[in-house]
């Protein structure tokens, strides 16, 4: 199965393991629990996917690469304690809690759920000192002596031997305790965690029109070249700052990422390519409604990979629009949030701008304990909020009334509340402005599909049309994506639903 089905039956793991009858205890007890054994090329995505089922669970996660232990660090150390037997009293080996229980244990404590999910990667990898404590630990669930606590269930993963020549493989006895889960790359699964997680808008198009580089693994006389999910993601975020320093990006740097050298090779020729067509066609201009008269001439005469390459820009600068109205509309969301609750409490407060430094300390809290399970636009949105609350509370003053106070704070709302409408007006004179290039320039030929296409597979524009219907995507969408490609795309966004 994909990496997004994997996680779909791992959160229904959850859900089932974790399910009480009326008397509290596990309708599934912990020694029918199997272990979730995923099995799957490296940089698929098994560890996101842990994260992500983690949280929307809402239970806890502790994650553990094995190879970086010892049997100590698993097991815990011995120590010598006296028991009696029979009257006799005897020197018993023990064992000192072991660093993963207790790690356990201690998110248990801070996080105050007792629930949640252990997991291993890189299980099939251990040393020989290692194996036979991971193989009790699948068959038992124990490490040791000391066994994972309840409400905790295992999830496990490796790579298959062709990917990594440390595999060891399980015995009948291991497989026939564990749940294997076979996951395999796939780029339309990808792609749809790519746009949610904004993934540069170039390498988006490139794996779009070269979607065999997407993950490979060939092995040759000069050694082993691959292609990894992770690879794209992480070069990714570098070409993302790398952009924002107006740095530039070349091939050696792209095989730092992209460890297959043909591959890394056309993706740098490909993205110099992108960013000589953005700067040609001008597609910021483009979005602002000034098409330069050279355009269309050259639009006319290009190659489709050319046109495609320009569609996908297109596409991609809306994204930004739509990313933006997303981002000023979380924003007003929590402004309302924080003034609702200020409205209700300010007039039984000692001191108002006193209670509103209160409310500002504890969002400064609760945003860095959310901070690593935000995606990057979530952080970015937590920051910016976090700066306009302060901002606010320094307008604030002891001689102001609970009235004043909370004027005050609502001028910092409805400021944002501008913002939001600004960034709202600018998408839909965008949106516009995009179908009038390519009426002009493609009509409803294939290029108009792509485009279009891309749109309603973008999260945020689909949350945007919804609140702004725009007549002109209504009608292409009904008049273009008919047959099997709608009836593919509509079951694609249910799934993402």
């Amino acid at each position: 199965m994909n990496i997004k089905e994997a996680k779909e039956e791992i959160i229904h793991t959850v859900k089932a393991y974790l399910k009480k009858d009326e008397y509290g205890n596990y309708r599934i007890p912990a020694v029918r629990q199997r272990p979730i054994l995923l099995i799957g090329p490296p940089g698929v995505g098994k560890t996101q996917i842990m994260e992500q089922a983690a949280k929307e669970c809402g239970i806890g996660l502790v994650s553990y690469t094995i190879t970086h232990h010892t049997r100590q660090s698993a097991v815990g150390l011995p120590y010598i304690k006296e028991e009696e037997f029979e009257g006799k009293s005897c020197s018993v080996t023990e064992y000192t809690v072991s660093e993963i229980i207790a790690s356990v244990l201690r998110k248990q404590k801070e996080s105050g759920q007792k629930e949640g999910i252990l997991f291993i990667d890189e299980i099939n990898c251990v040393s020989e000192t290692l194996a036979p404590t991971m193989l009790q630990f699948l068959q038992c669930k124990r490490f040791g002596n000391q066994a994972v606590p309840e409400g905790y269930l295992i999830v496990a993963a490796g790579n298959p031997p062709e990917y990594n020549k440390s595999v060891r493989e399980f015995d009948m006895v291991t497989l026939d305790r564990v749940r294997c889960i076979q996951v395999e790359a796939d780029l339309k699964v990808f792609l749809a965690y790519a746009r949610e997680r904004h993934i540069n808008g170039a390498v988006l198009s490139y794996l779009k029109v070269r979607p065999n580089n997407f993950y490979r693994t060939e092995a040759d006389v000069d050694g082993l070249r691959f292609v990894t999910a992770r690879g794209w993601e992480d070069l990714s975020n570098l070409m993302d700052v790398y952009e924002e320093l107006s740095l530039p990006i070349n091939e050696e740097i792209v095989y730092e990422f992209v460890r297959h050298p043909d591959v890394a090779e056309d993706a740098a020729a490909y993205f110099d390519l992108c960013q000589k067509y953005k700067d040609d066609y001008g597609i910021p201009e483009i979005l602002e409604g000034r098409v330069k008269g050279s355009v269309y001439a050259r639009i006319y005469r290009a190659a489709f990979d050319e046109r495609l390459c320009v569609v996908n820009l297109l596409s991609d600068g809306l994204a930004g629009y739509f990313y933006r109205v997303g981002e000023e509309k979380m924003l007003c969301d929590r402004w309302y949030l924080i003034l609702q609750e200020y409205r209700a409490n300010v007039e039984k407060a000692e001191s108002p701008s006193a209670y509103f430094d209160t409310l500002v300390r504890r969002t400064e809290q609760e945003t860095k304990k959310q901070t690593a399970d935000l995606l990057k636009p979530e952080r970015a949105v937590g920051e910016r909020f976090l700066k306009a609350l302060r901002d606010s509370g320094k307008k604030l003053n002891a001689q102001m009334s609970p009235k004043e106070s909370f004027a005050a704070a609502k001028d910092a709302f409805d400021l944002q509340c501008s913002r939001l409408t600004q960034a709202e007006d600018q998408t839909k004179a965008a949106i516009e402005a995009a179908f009038d290039f390519m009426e002009a320039a493609f009509q409803n030929g294939q290029e108009m599909v792509v485009f279009v296409t891309e749109l309603t597979l973008l999260p945020e524009a689909a949350l945007f049309f919804t609140e702004h219907p725009c007549a002109r995507y209504q009608k292409y969408n009904e008049e273009l994506l008919i047959g099997t490609k709608r009836a593919e795309l509509r079951q694609e966004l249910e799934r993402d639903g």
